[in-house]
């Protein structure tokens, strides 16, 4: 089987570990982008923690699960969204108003939707997790 898109596919390892009630799971091959991702889920206390392995050039990551994801998926296809649009995709993706975030990647780098609204910058739509 191919992989259409590594992004797609490491948060579908991460949710169905996280519903299997794992403490940890292994993603390979992964990319840097993939790595900013989970950069920001460990921020916001999605998960634990990672660790990131390089052998002979390839990418793979060992992730901590913690037990308070109840989903993380991508979002497809990347919209790209201006700073005043995010409350519309708010209301789309996520299930109530404070609740979750939604991961952008923006000029300064990926983050959070709350963080580029504060820094009043727009970008394209990445992932989503509660």
């Amino acid at each position: 089987m191919s992989m259409m898109d590594p992004l797609v596919d490491a948060l579908t390892i991460i949710r169905n570990a996280e519903n299997a009630a794992k403490k940890d799971c292994a993603i390979m091959p992964a990319s840097n982008f993939l790595g900013e991702v989970l950069r920001v889920a460990k921020e916001n206390g999605y998960i634990e923690g990672y660790n990131r392995n390089e052998e002979k050039g390839k990418i793979s990551y060992a992730v901590q699960l913690n037990g308070k994801l109840n989903t993380i998926k991508a979002i497809k296809p990347r919209y790209a969204v201006k700073q005043t649009e995010f409350e519309k995709y708010e209301k789309r993706y996520l299930p109530a108003r404070d609740v979750g975030l939604i991961v952008v990647s923006t000029s300064k780098g990926v983050m959070t939707h709350t963080q580029a609204k504060q820094e009043k910058l727009g970008g394209r739509l990445i992932a989503l997790m509660y």
